[in-house]
């Protein structure tokens, strides 16, 4: 086929030496988002960070630089330090933010694990900063939710806190019964090889090791039987006693760890790719947003949300050296040393208890028999039954949580349920009805219960549910966020933090847009 001659191609500069290369900064649009990251990154405080390295030796790519990089590629969904490294030699955007500069996926692996170790937290805090300074956020408020993220750690090499202890029981009882039958044989110097009082007493693996060494200094008196069981007590129970130990250690105040993450603690994920509630190796990230910002997260171990309020809220007051004024938050976080943390420290408390919703409905309303809608008399501190007879005060006791936190408890009885007609359906019970009353947590929930019914509590409770919820939506279904790919606690914090600040740009490059 002929070419018509009056058709003319632009010509092709790829193969050819040109003498005044192009500015890539020229093909950019000066509203694109990378730009905003390079401002932001470029008024941040890193002098933190500069004062970790040291002088001498070869030059080193500039930190500033490796924090934009970071921050655009958690921008972009870009997790992986090896797709970091490629995006360096491949997009204009990369390209122009680095300025050309092309470090491996081992130098970001390395600036991101360790040069931002103990420091992901200031730059989190550095951009909220300026976010307030902007007025995006006023930091008054806090609205607070938590959400599980699965470890990078294998599924399925777990510890077990009661199976540990159990083990271990059943091992010192074994060793405690062998060294008392090798005692028990040996007649001289009996004193010195001394058993414990009783069969069953705990045995640490430091004083197995020296009774051990104290068998081996007189195996003399020893027979070939007992040879043999002192030569299985060093080879066999005594690795496994300090391998029991050790787990304990790690577990702390926990249940379980994953093996392949020690930090890691099994948890129950709502988001379970197997759709049948497996325990799965995770981390309980908390957040507080306001007007969908992120203003602060912190990761913790534990699978239930109320221990980590405090925490959480301490936390906040660290980094921008002031409270909010109110903290919104649903029923997981409410109880009685929640809610007296709170009013120490001048928080207005928006957060739900349990059965806040349920005492909403007419059919709990008009339950006579249940505990909390029966009459109380402050001033005689007592109870009236639906049968119109006092329940009075039996005894007072003091219940510990599992945090250490002490809570005073009140047993009130009923004087006597014998013949009353209305006993079937009040209590189910053999004998005189008692019910057990926290007075502090019940008059923590009125205070509560009038500020969440309150004009203001209700547009707060509307809030909450499109601030926290929506943010992590976007983290785990938009930016694909769902799951840690580094291990350990320190790590994971930096990974997450990342997450948060690339969320934050996003809010604020659609606002700058």
């Amino acid at each position: 086929m002929k070419t018509r001659s009056n058709v003319h191609f632009k010509a092709l500069t790829s193969q050819q030496v040109v003498l005044f290369p192009s500015n890539i900064g020229d093909r950019i649009p000066s509203d694109h988002p990378v730009r905003i990251v390079n401002q932001v990154v470029e008024s941040l405080n890193i002098d933190d960070i500069l004062s970790g390295y040291k002088g001498g030796g070869t030059s080193s790519f500039h930190p500033r630089m490796l924090i934009k990089v970071l921050f655009y590629s958690y921008f972009c969904n870009i997790y992986s330090c090896r797709k970091m490294a490629q995006a360096l030699q491949e997009n204009i955007h990369f390209m122009w933010l680095s300025g050309n500069s092309t470090p491996d996926f081992r130098t970001i692996n390395d600036f991101r694990g360790k040069r931002l170790k103990d420091k992901i937290q200031h730059l989190f805090a550095e951009l909220v900063r300026l976010m307030a300074d902007l007025g995006y956020v006023s930091l008054d408020i806090q609205y607070v939710d938590g959400t599980k993220l699965e470890s990078a750690s294998n599924r399925y090499t777990f510890v077990w806190k009661g199976s540990t202890e159990k083990n271990k029981a059943k091992l010192e009882e074994k060793i405690t019964g062998v060294l008392g039958d090798i005692d028990r044989s040996i007649k001289h110097d009996k004193a010195e090889l001394a058993s414990p009082e009783k069969p069953g007493v705990p045995v640490s693996s430091t004083e197995l090791k020296n009774r051990i060494d104290e068998l081996n200094g007189r195996l003399a008196e020893l027979n070939k039987q007992q040879k043999k069981e002192v030569k299985k007590l060093e080879k066999d129970a005594l690795p496994r006693l300090e391998k029991y130990e050790a787990q304990l250690e790690t577990l702390g105040t926990r249940n379980s760890y994953s093996k392949t993450d020690q930090d890691a603690t099994f948890m129950r994920m709502k988001e379970d790719h197997m759709k049948n509630g497996q325990l799965k190796p995770a981390y309980n990230t908390q957040i507080s947003t306001e007007n969908q910002f992120i203003t602060n997260f912190s990761i913790h171990q534990r699978a239930g949300d109320t221990a980590t309020l405090t925490l959480h809220l301490e936390q906040f007051k660290a980094h921008y050296n002031k409270q909010s004024k109110k903290v919104v938050a649903d029923s997981g976080y409410g109880s009685e040393q929640n809610y007296q943390w709170m009013e120490d420290n001048d928080i207005e408390a928006f957060i739900k208890y349990n059965y806040f919703h349920k005492e909403q409905k007419r059919s709990f309303k008009k339950n006579i028999y249940h505990a909390s809608n029966l009459p109380y008399d402050v001033q005689g501190d007592y109870f009236i039954c639906p049968a119109g007879k006092r329940m009075i005060k039996m005894e007072e006791s003091e219940r510990i949580s599992e945090l250490g936190y002490k809570s005073k408890v009140s047993c009130y009885k009923t004087e006597s349920c014998q013949g009353c007609p209305l006993r079937k359906m009040c209590y189910k019970g053999d004998e005189d009805r008692k019910i057990e009353v926290n007075h502090a947590l019940r008059a923590f929930k009125e205070k509560v219960k009038q500020k969440l019914l309150s004009e203001e509590g209700v547009r707060l409770r509307k809030n909450r549910a499109i601030e926290p919820e929506a943010v992590f939506g976007q983290l785990k279904s938009n930016n694909r966020f769902n799951r840690f790919r580094l291990r350990t606690l320190p790590k994971v914090n930096i990974e997450f933090g990342l997450a948060a600040i690339a969320h934050n740009l996003r809010k604020m490059a659609a606002k700058a847009a």
